[in-house]
């Protein structure tokens, strides 16, 4: 049993002002496995209190002492990319397979891109050459309270903490409870790395205590928060009254529309490989694949295919298969949505209720397909976040965008076509902060986030780094 009920805070692991255990439980199996203590108000407190003290020292550092700080964190994070890897898997239910070549990698990946993005950022600049004398300078919003989640933790821990701090900002964390182990190990690497102290403080603890407290502290300027809507909005809320800064990644119904005229097998195989990646449980997934109606009966048949063949296994085992679900309340969300499709009238053609066959114990479920899903039926509504695909007949172009634009997320599109004229028309029209045409991949550096209920702002590349940065305009500039 592994027991890591300190927090880092002020350079240090320090133990909670009041012990809070809680265990943490391997969804593959349901036992536990390792041990945390949730935090309170008084641990927040202190951990603000150190990232006060700390915000003056780091914000006026220069950018190659920046650089150098992270150029070392990236360096420990590639040596115990192995560490972090087993980690993730365990916590939170991924195959060790995409544990250590996306969930691991992706943190990876974030920190490089942010060190090539603090290289080139021009923090001081004239507003324009005719009005030279007006000076535009970026600096750092001050101490970041910024919360995690546990379907990606290490995508969002260093989306998060890394631009933060090459802005010159300090930061507490507060990571998911459910899938703590790989934070707690990223902070032991920022230690090695030999940030000051105080810079980077790690607080665990649950969303209505820590989180509340967090969003709520004076001392806090900024909340960057990734989660789902509801938490978003509670976040928004509390942080309302110090009229802090509030960045939000949030949940997402994302569109996969499907026309006739695209390679309908690599289409719609592509579109369920990606659906019930990482189980289900990525904000960005094609969980709605609207597929024009002439080839909507051929699709159906592919995509029931795709569901049958996806292998669900052990997540210690080597491989492509799908894992468990994270944890018990995901489980049962994901089987009573399940539930309500057959309720509803969509035509179950894959998959379905309960766990796949072999399983009796686990958070495992069975990749599923549904057919002739309207847009107003509540798996076509709600986020799933589990390997269900939602299936839906359209006739034109203008029904297409009408239904993927049918939603209160704005998250991410995919477009699928043959008519390089109609792809570009189409992303046009699609209200979402990240449209994917043709299975293309997104570049580094492209920025993350979405419209209406998916949340504010954007992460990853320059965008990420200016989250974290005021403007300061400053009239009759000495030239």
């Amino acid at each position: 049993m592994i027991r890591k009920t300190d927090f880092y805070i002020d350079g240090a692991w320090v133990a909670p002002v009041t012990a809070n255990d809680l265990a943490v439980i391997n969804p593959a199996d349901e036992t536990a496995f390792a041990t945390i203590s949730l935090g309170s108000s008084a641990d927040v407190d202190r951990a603000v209190a150190a990232a006060r003290a700390a915000f003056a020292g780091w914000s006026q550092t220069s950018r190659d002492e920046r650089l150098a700080k992270l150029e070392s964190l990236a360096t420990i994070y590639e040596r115990r990319s192995d560490e972090m890897a087993k980690a993730i898997s365990q916590e939170m239910g991924a195959p060790i397979t995409l544990a250590t070549r996306a969930q691991a990698r992706a943190g990876l990946g974030h920190i490089k891109a942010f060190i090539n993005v603090l290289r080139e950022f021009e923090f001081e600049h004239a507003l324009r050459d005719d009005a030279r004398n007006e000076h535009i300078v970026y600096e750092p919003i001050g101490v970041c309270g910024l919360i995690t989640p546990w379907n990606w933790p290490m995508n969002q821990v260093t989306l998060k903490v890394v631009p933060a701090l090459a802005a010159g900002c300090t930061v507490v964390l507060k990571p998911s409870e459910v899938a703590p182990l790989s934070a707690l190990l990223f902070a032991e690497i920022v230690h090695e790395a030999g940030f000051p102290k105080g810079v980077f403080n790690l607080v665990n603890g649950d969303g209505p205590t820590v989180g509340e407290a967090m969003s709520r502290h004076p001392g806090i300027d900024m909340m960057s928060f990734t989660g789902s809507t509801r938490a978003g909005i509670a976040v928004t809320k509390a942080a309302a009254d110090t009229v802090k800064r509030v960045t939000l990644e949030l949940g997402g119904k994302s569109p996969n529309i499907v026309f006739a005229d695209a390679d309908l097998p690599k289409a719609v195989a592509a579109g369920a490989a990606h659906c019930f990646n990482n189980t289900g449980q990525s904000c960005n997934a094609p969980t709605r694949m609207l597929v024009q109606r002439s080839v909507y009966d051929q699709a159906v048949k592919l995509a029931t295919e795709a569901a049958e063949s996806t292998k669900v296994g052990n997540p210690a085992e080597e491989g492509g298969h799908i894992g468990p679900l994270v944890s018990e309340t995901q489980f049962n969300k994901v089987q009573g949505l399940i539930d309500a499709a057959i309720a509803e009238g969509a035509r179950l053609v894959a998959g379905g209720p309960g766990r796949p066959e072999g399983f009796n114990r686990g958070y495992f479920v069975r990749p599923t397909v549904f057919a002739d899903v309207t847009n107003d039926m509540t798996i076509a509504r709600e986020e799933v976040f589990g390997p269900v695909l939602s299936m839906i007949a359209f006739d034109d172009e203008d029904e297409a965008v009408q239904v993927a634009n049918d939603t209160a997320y704005g998250l991410s599109s995919y477009v699928q076509t043959g008519d390089p004229e109609r792809a570009k028309r189409v992303a046009k029209q699609l209200r979402s902060g990240m449209v994917q045409l043709n299975g293309a991949g997104r570049a580094s550096g492209s920025p993350f986030g979405g419209y209406k209920q998916s949340g504010n702002g954007r992460e990853g590349g320059k965008w990420g780094l200016e989250d974290f940065l005021e403007v300061k305009a400053v009239s009759g500039w000495p030239i």
